[in-house]
């Protein structure tokens, strides 16, 4: 397990440790840094020195000025609190990069997830839903990470990209590969990742070509294809966009499923709410996505000199912003650290991001969620967790391994 030094001492406010978030004890370090640090200087950690951003008005605040802190990729590491090594080839994509190319590229993939995209899949993905609740045993205990929340991201992943049905499980298995940043971090098996994505990217460049010199079709590669901010990039770059496409379209949402099944078993007062009441579905959809946080953290690097909140944040500096803390700021939403199915402004977390980086398949993961539990109502199903879930040992996606489950009828 990696730790943190100050000299032979554990930073406790070194917040990448990833033992916080595997045994779930991350809340603490962030209430303090909220309360006594907002934006806070960790010297010395695993990952290097960095920002600390906790609260959600300076991270609004940097989010806002992409032309301070940089997304992209040529200015340290793009999106994640690693580090580019000095050997490691770059894996640029839309979201690790700033304008005018980012704009470019994200107009390119923004079709997908239009108003009337979402129109014309929600009849798929909820008899893809219907499919899956029917299928799961009662009275008998099962991992509901397995068998609900990844099959159903991967599916529609799998739609997505037009990706061959037989063999989605693979989507699952690069996600979970490119979005580890505690891998890069071990030379072993940061060469084994480099390794699993190269295969994905052989494997995507043979449906590249079979869609090249065809006609466009509704789906993310034929878009890249047919445009001509995407249709030239190089195998790193394709890589690139492959991964942030994979990562943002499985963890977002999965770990939401999970999350939310977990937060109902938490707090069996909202769950009688909301079940007693479906009107509270959409509400509850993006409470879940508020409290879960299904990524942690972005990071940006300051290309000059500039204040935040009194600190003095110099050119260069890497600066993290930690969305999990910024959906617990009291100053926004009261009693944060419960799930509230009524909560009035749950629809401000920042689990999307803020600004030019808004997360664009935001609609997609709130149809999902939304269609998941107006059928686990319809069935009139409640999930019970049995033990307590595995958790993801990092601090980039705030995810679950595996949680196991028993299902009742309410």
């Amino acid at each position: 397990m990696a730790t943190a030094f100050l000299g032979d001492t554990v930073d406790p406010l070194d917040v990448s440790r990833p033992e916080l978030y595997a045994e779930h004890r991350w809340h603490e370090p962030f209430r303090h840094l909220r309360k006594e640090a907002p934006v806070h200087y960790t010297p010395d950690s695993a990952f290097g020195p960095y920002w600390s951003v906790s609260t959600y008005k300076p991270i609004v605040h940097v989010e806002a000025l992409p032309d301070i802190y940089s997304s992209s990729w040529t200015n340290g590491g793009g999106i994640s609190i690693v580090d580019r090594g000095a050997d490691e080839k770059p894996m640029p994509n839309f979201i690790a990069m700033d304008r005018p190319k980012h704009t470019d590229q994200r107009r390119t993939v923004a079709p997908a997830f239009t108003p009337s995209e979402m129109v014309r899949m929600s009849s798929d993905i909820r008899q893809r839903t219907v499919e899956i609740l029917d299928g799961l045993p009662w009275g008998e205990r099962f991992d509901w990470v397995d068998r609900v929340s990844i099959e159903l991201t991967t599916q529609m992943l799998a739609i997505l990209f037009d990706f061959p049905w037989e063999d989605r499980r693979l989507l699952t298995f690069w996600s979970d590969w490119a979005g580890d940043v505690e891998v890069r971090k071990d030379p072993v098996k940061n060469a084994e990742r480099t390794r699993h994505l190269q295969d994905m990217g052989a494997y995507f460049k043979t449906l590249w070509d079979a869609k090249s010199g065809k006609d466009p079709t509704p789906d993310l590669i034929s878009m890249m294809l047919h445009s001509d901010a995407m249709s030239h990039m190089d195998a790193q770059e394709f890589m690139g966009n492959l991964i942030l496409l994979i990562v943002g379209g499985n963890d977002t949402t999965r770990n939401t499923m999970s999350g939310l099944v977990y937060a109902l078993n938490k707090f069996p007062d909202q769950r009688r709410l909301l079940e007693g009441d479906t009107a509270h579905i959409p509400n509850s959809v993006a409470e879940a996505i508020r409290w879960q946080t299904p990524l942690a953290h972005m990071r940006r690097t300051a290309l000059a000199d500039a204040e935040l909140e009194g600190q003095r944040i110099r050119k260069g500096d890497k600066v993290v912003l930690w969305y999990i803390s910024a959906n617990r700021d009291e100053s926004v939403f009261p009693n944060a650290d419960n799930f509230l199915v009524t909560r009035e402004n749950a629809r401000r977390h920042l689990s999307f991001g803020y600004g030019i980086h808004r997360c664009v398949g935001a609609r997609l993961a709130e149809l999902q969620v939304t269609i998941l539990l107006e059928e686990m109502a319809r069935r009139r199903m409640r999930v019970n967790v049995c033990e307590e879930p595995v958790r993801v040992a990092q601090s980039f996606v705030n995810g679950y391994k595996s949680m196991l489950v028993e299902l009742e009828r309410y």
